[in-house]
């Protein structure tokens, strides 16, 4: 059942309580303020008491904006099926939240999989997608009862099809298209032109193929839709509008050659997020009144039912709800170049700056700071020129090494992306709600960066090793 909280407001959020100094309300947290003494406070706790009570770096995720942002998704397609895409974060508690919530969950590898059904997550209401899917996570998925499979190219179809006639099922399917349509972002995260590695293509021809071959397999695969994806952190409905026009267009092709009218249609997700000031995402409530025109029209031109849609925000839901919450360290002044604004955390915990040339905000967040800002390049802690947090940030003249410094909208693919470069444990993710406070991912320690370490050198007594295979003492 979905939880108590907070009423939602501006349907994407929750009510925000007053502040005594402004914060940019697209960016932050939704119960984000700040105090009189410049204190940022998080689901009512003050983050200088929640650093020392967790340590830093630290995730700290707002539960009630999460969960107010997926009731809005709910809201916006109460007669389709709303999957979060488990990519952009995912963890035990975060997977009941959607499952409280009335979510679908997408997940994309075994081990995802895995903490879906840690969980008691229904199967019926999981989608399974990967470009590359092996057998052994084909097979799980199947033996699971995995409500969707999402298939991504010929070999799957078929190899997918020997698995489920073996299990003696028919696995329900969706055949992942790709479009031809050029969403306006990153070339990393442009998935719906002709040149990369996901789905079928549209106009070559591969995915009417793709739709004769699962048809062939009706044995053994009930092929129920189309799915589509254009595309991450994209800001206008247009990439959407043409993704569905060209879908519907494919579904009604369906329907001449095969007799056969699709019931499903999977738009993705991909829908941006106010990374800085100067981004300005679409409402939920907009983009799922133009999907629901555009579909509604292009199947009534077309004589066709509407199809049940799908939807799969990931970065839209959980990225708003998370700042990362820094110590700065050091900070060093190169006269007439820039200022280094050095703290404990980096590429280990963002690679998207690194990776996408990524913009952020940031923030003095433990007292006032001085009246004068100076632009500042926010660097992290790794052996690396490129490790940078934030670049052009304007902090306080008199930031200072112990202060700290918060950067929002890292609830997506920062914890998810996280890496042990020079040996660093990926800090906590800290839920919270309500004036409470609790981890629900822990902090990695030494020991744990150690543990799947295979140490290869013998005992005094000339026996093998822990994890050494059996024959190998002595070489």
């Amino acid at each position: 059942m979905p939880s108590d909280g907070p009423p939602a407001a501006r349907g994407s959020a929750i009510a925000r309580p007053s502040v005594g100094a402004p914060l940019e309300e697209q960016v932050w947290p939704a119960t984000a303020t700040l105090d009189d003494d410049g204190v940022l406070r998080l689901g009512g706790l003050r983050v200088d008491e929640l650093a020392d009570r967790f340590g830093t770096p630290t995730f700290l995720l707002d539960e009630d904006d999460f969960r107010a942002r997926a009731r809005a998704w709910r809201a916006g397609f109460p007669d389709g099926d709303v999957y979060y895409a488990g990519k952009a974060f995912l963890c035990r508690a975060v997977a009941r939240w959607v499952a409280q919530e009335g979510l679908s969950l997408d997940v994309c590898t075994g081990g995802e999989l895995a903490v879906a059904a840690s969980v008691g997550f229904p199967p019926e209401r999981l989608l399974f997608h990967g470009n590359n899917k092996s057998v052994e996570e084909l097979s799980r998925a199947v033996a699971h009862g995995v409500g969707r499979i999402v298939l991504d190219s010929f070999v799957e179809i078929d190899r997918l099809a020997g698995i489920a006639r073996a299990a003696g099922i028919r696995q329900r399917v969706l055949i992942r298209v790709t479009p031809g349509v050029e969403a306006h972002t990153h070339e990393y995260i442009a998935t719906g032109q002709e040149d990369q590695k996901f789905g079928f293509s549209l106009a070559s021809g591969a995915a009417t193929a793709a739709v004769g071959q699962v048809l062939g397999a009706a044995d053994a695969l009930e092929l129920v839709g189309l799915h589509a994806h254009i595309g991450s952190q994209i800001f206008d409905t247009a990439g959407f509008g043409l993704a569905a026009h060209r879908m519907v267009g494919l579904l009604v092709t369906v329907r001449d050659e095969h007799g056969v009218e699709l019931p499903e249609l999977d738009l993705g997700g991909g829908l941006g997020i106010a990374y800085t000031g100067e981004d300005a995402p679409l409402a939920v409530e907009e983009v799922a009144d133009r999907l629901h025109t555009i579909v509604g029209k292009e199947c009534a031109g077309a004589g066709l039912a509407v199809p049940r849609l799908a939807v799969e925000p990931g970065r839209a839901m959980v990225g708003p709800t998370t700042v990362t919450l820094y110590r700065v360290g050091t900070v060093k002044e190169l006269p007439g170049l820039r200022t280094y604004v050095s703290v404990d955390g980096g590429m280990s915990d963002n690679i998207r700056t690194a990776l996408y040339d990524a913009r952020y905000t940031a923030r003095l967040v433990s007292r006032p700071g001085s009246a004068e800002h100076h632009v500042v390049t926010l660097v992290g802690r790794h052996c690396e020129s490129g490790d940078v947090v934030a670049h052009d940030v304007p902090l306080p003249a008199d930031v200072a090494p112990g202060d700290l410094v918060a950067v929002p909208a890292t609830g997506a693919y920062h914890r998810s992306m996280a890496s042990n470069y020079n040996h660093v444990g990926r800090p906590p993710v800290v839920a919270v709600r309500a004036g409470a406070a609790r981890v629900i991912v822990r902090r990695e320690t030494e020991d744990d960066l150690l543990r799947l370490d295979v140490d290869d050198v013998d005992d005094v007594d000339g026996a093998a090793g822990e994890g050494s295979k059996p024959g190998e003492a002595g070489r």
